[in-house]
């Protein structure tokens, strides 16, 4: 006995064993700790990490530079943040949630608030067609689209090139037979080491010269090609045989002391009318302007601009029937099949629920293009074979056109309230059912007083978001009416179907000139909207739960 407790003193007094060697790699990774040994086994894994954060450095860089080009110091300044903040994070032992945290939070930044950011910028602008650039650009588009040939002008030898990144430009030969080269982007400059033969410019360093052929396989590109001198007042070159030149001069001129421009034809002057326009005094304006601020203007316009007004009402009056009318009937179908088949009578339910989610299977645009084709007026299926040739317009009439659309999107959205209706019903004890019947209760008092209530605790979220997700719908729109049938006399192409979203779509893109200024008008709106009913919603679902 007195050995044992020997011993047992001896090992109390031994040297303690090293408990770093019992650390995990996880832990060692984590904490810092551990022997060398660990340390070599973490090397992998360090220069994985390394090689990573080379590449995103590399391409943080690349931003960076690019950015300094073009003086767009705000992603600049972004892109410098965003990699001190990932080398600090990933080479910090302490950093351990931010780790995990970071790339979602870089994403959130840049595909969340900064187009939410932009987007609302942009609502205050005027940015659009005739709109989209700076005013020394808009002066220098309108005087370069008003060219004339010059009357009794000299023709210059011409050869069409490409540079290096292949722009096209002209290489020719002036008046003082020397070679000058220039692209749309660059201007004429001097070439002296050229090659000429014949008369011809041969080879130019730095440039491609095109073959005849090539020519032709560009003509309409190489006649649309103007190319300009160092002095504006010069005018520029343009062809149209891609051999000879011919000098153009803009008929118009830019006085930097007025700020005015002035037609040398007509004599009619052009001066800023502090709305991103030249404008003269007969209320005419120059076709390009630039991007200003107009404040609220966008947002008052959707209701003040006669044109514009009554067909935006209509579209904002149809799309909350259409959010309605779509949560409605897809939930009121998708419950009554879940509670017939989630009865235990039935038979065959599962075969039965498999096929009934088969239209949630397919790609919602897909079937949006399936069912446009059904629904054609003179070939359609249901015309054509269901009817007997009749030539019914389901996608033609105003009134057809939005009951084909919540019939599509009935056939398309039930399956998935079925889904979550047999869920909800499933998750409900029988013991409540059988106290239902103890007490004497009916069907359709079991049906209103427990089913339904239990029932909408657990899919008014889902409801809700339902109603959000059809505010939106463009695809199914886009894919069966396209909008249509138009408004008459409307100034943007939208249509009886068009709900705010394919809206502000063709506001954007295809009203033939683009209003990207009033189209995020609107989307700000959409969002107040949305955000404004699911505040309410969750708000009235929360009251659902002091039921039980």
């Amino acid at each position: 006995m007195a050995r044992t407790n020997g011993r047992d003193a001896a090992d109390s007094t031994s040297t303690p064993r090293d408990v770093s060697k019992d650390l995990t790699a996880a832990e060692v990774a984590i904490t810092g700790r551990g022997t060398t040994s660990h340390a070599r086994e973490m090397g992998p894994y360090f220069l994985v990490k390394l090689a990573v954060l080379a590449l995103i450095n590399a391409f943080g860089l690349f931003v960076i530079f690019s950015a300094w080009q073009v003086s767009h110091w705000g992603i600049l300044g972004s892109m410098v943040a965003i990699l001190i903040v990932a080398n600090w994070v990933y080479f910090s032992k302490r950093m351990i949630a931010a780790k995990y945290l970071f790339p979602g939070l870089v994403f959130l930044l840049v595909y969340q608030l900064f187009t939410m950011g932009y987007t609302a910028y942009i609502s205050f602008t005027n940015y659009g067609t005739g709109h989209n650039a700076t005013r020394e650009d808009a002066i220098a588009a309108n005087l370069a689209q008003n060219e004339n040939r010059v009357p009794d002008s000299p023709s210059y030898p011409l050869t069409v090139v490409t540079g290096e990144d292949g722009e096209l430009g002209f290489a020719i030969i002036d008046d003082d037979d020397e070679v000058l080269v220039g692209t749309e982007e660059q201007t004429f400059e001097a070439a002296p080491d050229a090659t000429v033969a014949d008369g011809d410019v041969t080879e130019v360093p730095g440039y491609s010269v095109l073959t005849f052929g090539e020519v032709l396989e560009q003509q309409n590109e190489i006649t649309s090609l103007r190319v300009g001198f160092d002095d504006v007042d010069e005018g520029s070159i343009r062809t149209q045989d891609g051999s000879t030149g011919y000098l153009y001069r803009s008929v118009l001129t830019y006085d930097e002391a007025t700020g005015a421009i002035t037609n040398t034809d007509t004599g009619v002057v052009y001066s800023d009318n502090g709305e991103g326009s030249f404008e003269a005094e007969d209320g005419s304006t120059l076709v390009v302007g630039w991007r200003v601020a107009v404040g609220f203007d966008n947002f008052t316009k959707m209701f003040t601009d006669s044109r514009l007004s009554g067909p935006f009402l209509s579209v904002l009056v149809w799309t909350f029937v259409f959010a309605f009318l779509s949560v409605a009937t897809t939930f009121f179908l998708g419950l009554f099949f879940a509670i017939v088949f989630n009865h235990p009578a039935v038979r065959g339910r599962k075969i039965i629920r498999s096929l009934l989610i088969l239209p949630y299977a397919f790609p919602g645009f897909l079937s949006g293009l399936v069912w446009a084709g059904l629904l054609n007026r003179r070939f359609g299926f249901i015309n054509q074979v269901l009817l007997g040739g009749a030539e019914i317009p389901w996608l033609t009439d105003p009134w057809l056109a939005k009951l084909s659309v919540i019939g599509v999107n009935l056939w398309l959205g039930f399956p998935y309230m079925f889904l979550i209706a047999t869920g909800a019903l499933q998750a409900i004890s029988s013991d409540v059912y059988e106290a239902a019947k103890l007490d004497g209760a009916k069907a359709f008092r079991t049906m209103r007083s427990i089913t339904l209530p239990l029932l909408m605790i657990s899919v008014a979220p889902l409801l809700i978001a339902s109603f959000a997700f059809n505010f939106n719908n463009f695809n199914l729109i886009y894919f069966v009416t396209e909008g249509g049938p138009n408004f008459p006399g409307s100034p943007i192409a939208v249509g009886a179907t068009d709900i705010l979203i394919s809206m502000v779509y063709s506001v954007a893109i295809e009203s033939g000139t683009q209003q990207y200024g009033l189209a995020s008008a609107m989307s700000i709106l959409i969002f107040v909207m949305v955000g404004l009913i699911s505040w309410l919603g969750f708000r009235q679902t929360r009251k659902l739960e002091e039921v039980i």
